[in-house]
């Protein structure tokens, strides 16, 4: 890496020459490639059908036709928007031969699996850069929901924000030669000494890599590891820009290595990069930071990193959240239960997840016994279902919590509301017998719908099955999956499939919902957990007066309250719906002699439990009182005056201008009490 002064920054140039560990990678591929041409060339290619998702039927040749040739053959426009294909069900290059009768699909980049395949292969492109750049050691490079993003150790050196121009110029020079991305299939062994100069792809091939083999791309100088599959070639990206740093650890532990992280965006139009820049523009208007800050609902402070404090108006959002996921509860027959918020540290090592959070966890130790926060409430749930012995007539026993949760999340990763040290979760724990699992998702999925429906969201269900390291019996995950299947295909709603995506203890459903900015978050999930009723040991007696062992359904809607009050935040802009406003109404009296009145309104309002505020500051003149309760986002402005005070009425507008004209001071009342217990998503017309 070379610096260049530039004025008062300091920026970089690529390297001349490169690393030499970029050619030396090169010198054992190119050998590895003529062997397995040489051994392609071999293999018999003999007529194969392939079978279009419309049924029409092409003829091609084994282990010489790729999914790009059956594509050019129907049309050109074709081939060249096809970002991925799908070869019986299964991702595959556009450019990898075809190896016998299949079926064949053809995704674009409107295709959610066709825009991670995308932006994966883009991740790529940004860690060649990074190698012609810095010569640093490359770690992981996945594609996230909106992008990706490449991680990148560097002994002494600090990527800076003035760097990214030069990134860019070395990617559109990527870009320009249409690098192919090639595949191969390489034994452990070679690619240890392929990788000897990474630290890091060692770790990950001795310690992720179980098999004899495993795959590696290439595209231009880079050689990655890599499962693929990838775009054609470089070229198949049209614009690509570098969008901020971040900072990680290796594997996620802050006791490991400190990583840089470099995000990217990219697409197969310039067009699209303008429509993601103007949606950037929005949303940094949305920013729940500042909006929280300017409405006054919550801050952060210093002396307590990770935890948010709510101002009045922002707890009434988060205590009108709760009561909602708590009204709901009550229908659907959950009880509410509040288990200790500190446990001795051998009952999280009981419950199995020690491992997954003891990094993480606020422990300490007290005359030698230790203690954690608890980062959530399963392990509770557990010991209250286990306080006396429980009869089949007991299920399903669905417990619900709101408890005080704490995770020690690094400092640099701490974010708004959207990660932070304390929190609430909505968190229930049903449990049940298997034979009752359908109906208990079924019961979820109805829940979730109707939450996401009172908040004007759409969602996607995504089953993920059992994965390859697993606990229990294989007939009871078969099981498991089967009644979720059934439950999600019952639910009628589309969704799609993870395989090998579970979690180690059971299959689960996890939720991604979108905004008003069309954007993706997991905040729900249905997890079933087969484990920790052995760990807890667990059962009941069943009508055969035999003990069972019960399934755990691990739920929560709105996951992290703090986490929704962020996207609901910039999901409405600000612009709260009534039934959620911490500004519901205000009365502004026409001038100083209606003052009385105008409090006598307010104070009948916020009694019958509306937030209702008074505005009789006489600075300002009746048209910036009605200005100003706009601009803050009231939703209700009753102005009153002479004629209102005569006939003991209001005057009614909405924060839209909307003039909704006279009516009583009761009849606005009830007016208001409707719109908040019908949770109207657009009152102000409704009213």
């Amino acid at each position: 890496m070379k610096k260049q002064e530039q004025g008062d920054r300091v920026t970089v140039t690529e390297l001349n020459p490169w690393p030499s560990y970029i050619n030396e990678r090169i010198s054992i591929w190119d050998k590895l490639r003529a062997e397995h041409e040489a051994e392609l060339a071999k293999k018999p290619s003999v007529p194969i059908i392939v079978t279009l998702p419309d049924g029409k039927e092409i003829e091609a040749q084994s282990w010489k036709t790729t999914p790009y040739d059956v594509a050019k053959g129907i049309s050109q426009g074709l081939a060249d928007n096809t970002v991925i294909a799908k070869v019986n069900g299964v991702l595959w290059d556009v450019g990898r031969p075809l190896e016998e009768n299949c079926s064949l699909q053809l995704l674009k980049f409107d295709n959610e699996e066709a825009q991670q395949v995308f932006w994966h292969s883009s991740a790529h492109i940004l860690g060649e850069a990074l190698e012609r750049i810095y010569g640093g050691c490359l770690c992981y490079g996945p594609p996230v929901e909106c992008g990706f993003y490449y991680d990148m150790f560097l002994d002494d050196k600090q990527v800076s924000n003035y760097d990214f121009p030069v990134i860019e110029n070395v990617v559109k020079s990527i870009l320009k030669d249409k690098q192919p991305f090639e595949r191969l299939e390489v034994k452990k062994e070679t690619l240890l000494e392929m990788f000897k100069y990474n630290e890091f792809k060692q770790r990950i091939l001795k310690e992720k890599v179980t098999t004899p083999t495993t795959t590696v791309y290439r595209c231009g100088p880079l050689i990655d590891l890599c499962r693929g599959p990838h775009v054609r070639h470089t070229g198949s990206v049209k614009a690509f820009k570098v969008t901020k740093l971040g900072c990680a650890h290796w594997e996620g532990n802050i006791h490991a290595e400190r990583l840089q992280r470099v995000y990217g965006i990219s697409y197969p139009d310039p067009k699209k990069l303008k429509e993601w820049e103007k949606w950037q523009e929005e949303a940094a208007k949305r920013d729940h930071r500042k909006i929280g800050r300017d409405q006054e609902l919550f801050f952060f402070h210093e002396l307590s990193p990770g935890s948010c404090f709510f101002q009045p108006r922002g707890a009434f959002i988060y205590n009108t959240l709760i009561d909602f996921i708590k009204s709901e509860y009550r229908k659907r027959g959950y009880t509410e239960v509040v288990s200790p918020n500190i446990f001795n540290v051998n009952l999280w090592k009981t419950s199995g997840h020690w491992d997954h959070y003891k990094d993480n966890m606020f422990s300490f130790d007290v005359e030698g016994t230790k203690f954690a926060l608890k980062p959530m409430n399963c392990p509770g749930h557990c010991l209250i279902f286990d306080v006396r012995p429980r009869s089949w007539k007991e299920l399903p026993l669905r417990l619900a919590d709101f408890g005080v949760l704490h995770r020690n999340e690094v400092s640099g990763a701490l974010t708004g509301l959207t990660r932070v040290r304390r929190f609430q979760q909505d968190d229930a724990h049903i449990f049940c017998d298997p034979s009752q699992i359908k109906s208990e998702v079924l019961n979820v999925l109805d829940f979730l719908k109707e939450v996401y429906k009172v908040f004007g969201f759409t969602f996607q269900c995504n089953l993920s099955t059992r994965p390859e390291k697993f606990m229990g019996e294989t007939a009871l995950w078969d099981d498991a999956e089967k009644q979720l299947t059934e439950s999600l295909n019952e639910f009628d709603q589309k969704w799609i499939e993870n395989p090998g995506d579970g979690a180690f203890y059971g299959p689960k459903i996890d939720i991604t919902i979108r905004d008003a900015l069309n954007r993706p978050y997991q905040c729900a999930t249905i997890q079933l957990d087969f484990q920790l009723p052995i760990r807890f040991n667990l059962k009941f007696i069943d009508e055969n007066q035999e003990f069972v062992r019960p399934v755990i359904i691990h739920r929560a809607i709105l996951g992290s309250v703090e986490r929704m009050i962020a996207i609901l935040t910039e999901s409405y802009a600000g612009k709260w719906p009534f039934w959620l406003s911490p500004r519901q109404a205000i009365t502004i009296p026409v001038a100083p002699p209606h003052n009385d009145y105008a409090i006598e309104v307010k104070d009948k309002i916020f009694a019958a439990g509306i937030q209702c505020d008074v505005d009789i500051d006489t600075s300002d003149t009746l048209n910036k009182k009605i200005r100003n309760a706009q601009l803050a986002q009231y939703n209700y402005i009753l102005v009153v005056g002479d004629k209102e005070i005569q006939k003991g009425t209001v005057n009614v507008r909405t924060r839209d201008n909307q003039v909704h004209g006279e009516f009583s001071v009761e009849e606005t009342i009830a007016k208001f009490q409707k719109l908040k217990l019908n949770r109207s998503k657009d009152s102000e017309k409704e009213f």
